[in-house]
């Protein structure tokens, strides 16, 4: 006999009980953390993150519609680009200023609200071609403060 089986020959036959529900326990404990956790977390994660992808594909699903649209524009010429920008830049008022040097313009505001600011990238974007490059915005209680630089599309650059 084995050293082992001679060991388990002189337990009581209490102690092979509680030897086996010991076994029994470690096993169930195995397959659990092994085989029944990683599926039920899997169960448990995946529909939340399927339908934050699926947003975020939607999301770019837009975009990429909208990139088709504004390529699909006709060009506009310098003279035209300069004054949608400047028409947009002068329905936000006394708290933007417009400085345009070559192909690029910055928008320095002070207190404008974020809705105002939203309004406006999208009109120049579709109304000027131009496309935000660079922000450096701070929010406050009146409103953001800072600077948006945009870049003129290649014929708008006087």
């Amino acid at each position: 006999m084995l050293p082992l089986q001679t060991r388990w020959a002189t337990l009581a036959p209490r102690e092979q009980t509680l030897v086996r529900l010991a076994g029994a326990v470690l096993l169930l404990g195995l397959l659990w953390f092994v085989g029944l956790q990683p599926a039920w977390r899997t169960w448990r994660e995946v529909p939340p993150q399927r339908e934050a992808l699926e947003a975020q594909f939607l999301g770019m699903q837009r975009l990429a519609a909208e990139a088709r649209e504004l390529k699909a524009l006709p060009p506009v010429s310098a003279e035209q680009s300069r004054l949608a920008l400047k028409a947009a830049t002068d329905r936000l008022g006394s708290k933007v200023k417009l400085n345009v040097v070559a192909d690029r313009a910055t928008l320095n505001l002070t207190d404008l609200s974020p809705a105002a600011l939203t309004a406006w990238l999208a009109e120049v974007r579709s109304g000027a071609r131009a496309r935000p490059i660079d922000m450096q915005l701070s929010r406050s209680q009146a409103g953001l403060s800072g600077q948006v630089v945009v870049s003129l599309p290649a014929s708008a650059a006087p």
